[in-house]
């Protein structure tokens, strides 16, 4: 018995064996394999048991399909003429959108070097020809019920960081064994590309020597100082925020990284808001929080000394504070945006 080309959808109920499952929680697997008779037997005893069964027999279809559908997991045949299975495994986990659904190799292949190249590509398990179904599905089962767990939770993630970019934020995710940016959203990359030149997969370069500086600290859960790229009246603040991805052979997953843009413009609003001041007395309570005397104010203002010090007493006034030091600090705990940020 052989199966068209076209991916094909199980429809019949699943069977009363163990490995059935109910149809409400029906996980999606991909089969790929050159030979349609090769998978026919696995096809048959997938369906029976209550999964939704894709198949394609060529590596190029393989990757589209796994792209469009994101199954739950891929079983792929590692011998197939054109892209091999090492070669298709190598792009879907290179994609961010496929790069977490498990691949368990089907092969022929039994010497130990063949073995290890699957793994490397980024196979999870094998199973060895010929295949039997029963075999099979005990492999893949804990492989599936992780696949579902992280699938759903990738995609709350990714609403989350989505609409943080509606409040002014920006998020990365960077792995963590190789330093590749594998997720971004929008905000993020029009961001990275005015400040810092790059485009994903690369993670801008002072960033990744940043994330690896302060590693130690995130998996303490002790929060890392932050990382601040000066751009002119333009400032990109890094802040790792937690780890969101598993760990891969011992190695460590992805780090979400959530960035917000800020200019000079944005901190002389919040403390004109915060504080009732006009733009001028903003510019000065602004250059104060810097550190700078009257005459260094006037001079970056275009204004004397004596003028700077008019602003001074109406901005004490409405601050009700008697000094410049105290001056500060109440504008540094009102307006988060002078916080100091730097020490990446």
């Amino acid at each position: 018995m052989s199966h068209p080309v076209e991916p094909s959808l199980s429809s019949s109920s699943p069977s009363s064996s163990a490995t059935a499952l109910p149809l409400s929680d029906a996980l999606v697997v991909l089969i790929v394999d050159d030979v349609p008779d090769n998978v026919a037997p696995l096809h048959d005893a997938l369906d029976e048991a209550g999964y939704t069964v894709l198949v394609a027999l060529d590596g190029e279809s393989a990757i589209r399909r796994a792209t469009q559908a994101l199954p739950d997991v891929v079983l792929l045949d590692a011998v197939m003429p054109g892209l091999d299975g090492f070669e298709v495994a190598r792009r879907l986990k290179a994609q961010p959108a496929t790069a977490h659904i498990p691949i368990i190799f089907m092969t022929g292949l039994t010497e130990t070097e063949h073995l290890v190249a699957a793994l490397d590509a980024g196979g999870a398990d094998y199973v060895t020809k010929p295949i039997k179904p029963r075999e099979v599905m005990a492999r893949m089962g804990v492989h599936l019920r992780t696949a579902r767990h992280v699938r759903q939770g990738a995609v709350e993630r990714s609403q989350a960081r989505n609409a943080l970019d509606a409040f002014g934020y920006a998020t990365i995710t960077v792995r963590e064994r190789d330093g590749r940016l594998m997720w971004q959203t929008p905000l993020a990359r029009d961001l990275l590309r005015h400040h810092c030149g790059t485009e994903a997969p690369t993670t801008p370069p002072a960033v990744l020597q940043w994330l690896r500086r302060h590693l130690g600290e995130a998996l303490a859960q002790r929060e890392p100082p932050r990382l601040t790229l000066e751009n002119g009246p333009r400032r990109l603040t890094f802040r790792l925020h937690q780890c969101v991805g598993d760990e891969v052979n011992g190695e460590g997953g992805d780090w979400l990284i959530v960035m917000q843009e800020t200019s000079d413009a944005s901190v002389l609003s919040g403390l004109a808001g915060a504080f009732g001041l006009t733009a001028k007395e903003a510019e000065v309570l602004y250059w104060v929080v810097k550190g700078k005397i009257n005459r260094d104010i006037g001079d970056i203002l275009g204004s004397s000394p004596a003028t700077v010090k008019k602003h001074l007493e109406r901005i004490y006034a409405k601050l009700g504070v008697e000094t410049r030091t105290a001056a500060a600090a109440m504008a540094i705990n009102r307006v988060p945006l002078l916080q100091p940020q730097h020490g990446g």
